[in-house]
């Protein structure tokens, strides 16, 4: 069973208030930080091909790269597939991301099959590919399928904005997010955007790409 999709600004403004409802202090995040932002794009290799080049990079590096992979040609599943390493590493790639990205073009991966995929077999699908971990998944599962259940337990952005909002002493490690976040479902991925939104206005920078 898929589950709830977010598709619009106004499943994002339900999810809010159900989760203002069920814990206050998301009313003290949404007073700051104003509505919480869609962040919903489009399905398919880009959206993979984006999460992999956010991965331990600041979101301005990531963009970077992006923009000069795309630049040169090379945005695209088959021109990505056939590029040069060198190619590649002179737009802002490391030799690793490389082998990510084009182990993702030559994949076959049947984007449009996801849409009607839980999330389980959506993380079983990618999962194996090479440099696909679970943020990765989960990225994609939140912003381009528009799944509204979905949390990123190991998000450094979302366990600081966390720790800011609840006054805990650290940021919480994995297992304690989870813990922590579970009440919030079945509007996870909502609860997700507001701390993003959360920290963005605490720290003056994006934790995750817009």
């Amino acid at each position: 069973m898929v589950g709830r999709i977010i598709d619009t600004e106004d499943d994002v403004a339900e999810g809010a208030a159900w989760l203002v409802a069920a814990e206050p202090r998301f009313a003290e995040a949404l007073s700051l930080t104003g509505p919480w932002p869609l962040r919903r794009r489009e399905d398919g290799f880009e959206a993979l091909r984006d999460a992999i080049l956010g991965q331990q990079v600041s979101t301005a590096a990531a963009r970077s790269i992006r923009g000069k992979l795309v630049e040169a040609g090379f945005g695209a599943a088959p021109a990505l597939a056939e590029a040069s390493e060198d190619d590649l590493r002179a737009c802002g790639l490391s030799r690793q991301k490389v082998r990510y990205l084009q182990a993702l073009a030559r994949s076959g991966v049947d984007f449009p099959a996801l849409r009607h995929l839980p999330d389980a077999q959506v993380i079983e699908t990618l999962l194996p590919l090479p440099g696909i971990g679970r943020w990765t998944v989960e990225m994609y599962l939140m912003f381009a399928l528009g799944r509204a259940d979905v949390f990123a337990v190991d998000d450094l952005a979302l366990a600081e904005a966390a720790r800011m909002l609840f006054g805990l002493p650290e940021r919480p490690k994995p297992r304690a997010f989870g813990t922590l976040s579970a009440p919030w479902s079945p509007w996870r991925a909502v609860a997700a955007r507001g701390l993003w939104a959360y920290y963005a206005a605490m720290k003056d920078r994006e934790g995750v790409a817009p």
